[in-house]
């Protein structure tokens, strides 16, 4: 029997997809140069390439700024899942006794829908390996990792605020979230629920609300979004959430319903100076799985 078989396809190189990366985490193909050990114009002539193998256009570059088309974040995501990928099978022979404690900290949204998922594949990976896992607000994640107190953390953050953009790992949407069928948001003052003074979320909420000259009373306290959750679920208030938080007996309102638009927010990952072996395995595979939205909805399905 005759096979017909296709053409070749072919191979991405790893240095190629890391100086993709690296341009896109910094923005520009200078920074990305420092941060690759190459000069400008071999990252230049390694960007080419890589656009003439995929037959698109992966940067927009103007006078400022050097940012990602539609093409270029669809690779993106497969250029650190195959990253990490390589560092983890490689990690297998070169680490393969990898033991120790890695302390990982999570925002509380992250911490249980995703974090399951990651600990169970490190589980599997490398056995001997303990993680010890903290769950707080972003600000006091970030300053247990600059104390050395973690050794890695997962923290949100807008508008850049606090946070260098290359350590950002994935973008998401910040949505009005009510009960499904509720009243709550027909309610003059609106009632809204929402967390300590220290949330970005509750910051980005209540600013929009009086900008836009909304009135509105905080109906409900609560430092985790479970609290959140129940709190929607009375029907006592609404609450500002991550779009991947909304559950099926809930509904995402809109400026349809009256309400302001609140863009999005980031994700970044911080990691201690002088981290181990097994810190920056560690922190590589998070990076990859939140960098990778199918990743994200995989694990919280599970």
């Amino acid at each position: 029997m005759n096979l017909i078989q296709s053409p070749a396809l072919p191979l991405l190189e790893n240095d190629v997809l890391r100086t993709f990366v690296a341009i896109s985490d910094t923005g520009s193909f200078t920074a990305a140069a420092e941060q690759v050990f190459r000069t400008p114009s071999a990252v230049s002539m390694q960007i080419k390439k890589l656009e003439e193998q995929l037959s698109v256009a992966l940067f927009r570059r103007d006078a400022r700024s050097v940012s990602l088309t539609p093409h270029g974040e669809m690779l993106l995501s497969y250029a650190k899942r195959m990253l990490a990928l390589n560092n983890e099978a490689v990690s297998r022979f070169l680490m393969p006794d990898m033991n120790g404690v890695v302390r990982l900290g999570a925002p509380d949204d992250i911490g249980e829908l995703i974090l399951p998922g990651i600990l169970m594949h490190l589980s599997k990976t490398w056995p001997h390996l303990a993680i010890e896992v903290t769950i707080d607000n972003s600000v006091p994640l970030r300053k247990a990792v600059d104390e050395n107190r973690l050794d890695v953390t997962l923290f949100n953050f807008l508008d850049g605020i606090a946070a260098n953009p290359a350590l950002r790992v994935m973008t998401e949407k910040l949505v009005w979230v009510g009960k499904k069928h509720g009243q709550a948001h027909l309610k003059t003052p609106l009632p809204v629920s929402v967390w300590n003074e220290g949330c970005i979320w509750r910051k980005r909420a209540l600013e929009e609300l009086t900008n836009r000259g909304t009135k509105f009373r905080i109906a409900y306290f609560c430092a985790h979004h479970m609290g959140q959750m129940a709190a929607i679920r009375a029907d006592i208030a609404i609450a500002p959430l991550a779009r991947f938080l909304i559950q099926d007996d809930m509904v995402e309102l809109t400026e349809q319903d009256g309400l302001p638009d609140l863009g999005t927010y980031d994700v970044g990952l911080a990691q201690r100076d002088g981290a181990s072996a097994p810190v920056k395995a560690v922190a590589d595979y998070v990076r990859c799985v939140l960098g990778s939205r199918s990743f994200v909805n995989s694990f919280m399905a599970a």
